[in-house]
């Protein structure tokens, strides 16, 4: 381990992750309370995974002469096989890409912590729940004013899932 970090340094790396994990959880609350199937613990795990990884892609390599660009790039890619598995197709349908997307977004968030970027991590944050909540609200009012049908392919309002009332991926089978 590197000597530059101080006990000073290692602080505001374990805010890094304590604010990776605090973001993560907020956004996986909301995927909860809409009972998606990556909730509140995948979304803090990825977050703070994303944190930790780019914390070390920055500082367990420095002077050695490591690309730290490469463990970031490898974030998205392991990113990408997870969200590939929230992702279904039923009935003709799609199923979980926006919970793939809020999931890749969430690594974004806890790369952006993890670099240190505070204001961006937050307000990264916010707009992604901006975007899942008052954008689901807005295309549900949009939808009934123009008088088409409901989206099934999509999140709907708390408390109703397409996939029925517990809404659990074996309710798909």
């Amino acid at each position: 381990m590197p000597s530059e970090l101080t006990v000073n340094l290692q602080v505001e790396l374990a805010l890094r992750l304590l604010l990776g994990l605090v973001l993560g959880a907020a956004i996986g609350l909301e995927r909860e309370l809409d009972r998606q199937p990556a909730g509140f613990r995948t979304h803090s795990l990825v977050a703070l995974g994303a944190c930790l990884f780019t914390i070390v892609s920055g500082y367990a390599f420095l002077g050695s002469g490591a690309d730290p660009t490469r463990i970031a790039a490898q974030i998205v890619t392991g990113i990408g096989f997870i969200g590939a598995g929230a992702v279904l197709q039923y009935q003709g349908h799609i199923r979980g890409l926006t919970t793939a997307a809020s999931l890749w977004a969430v690594a974004a968030i806890g790369m952006t912590a993890g670099a240190g970027l505070y204001s961006l991590a937050v307000l990264g944050a916010v707009l992604v729940l901006v975007v899942l909540s008052l954008l689901d609200r807005f295309e549900a009012y949009a939808r009934r004013r123009m008088g088409l049908p409901a989206n099934d392919d999509h999140t709907h309002p708390r408390g109703v899932s397409p996939r029925g009332s517990e809404g659990h991926m074996e309710d798909l089978e």
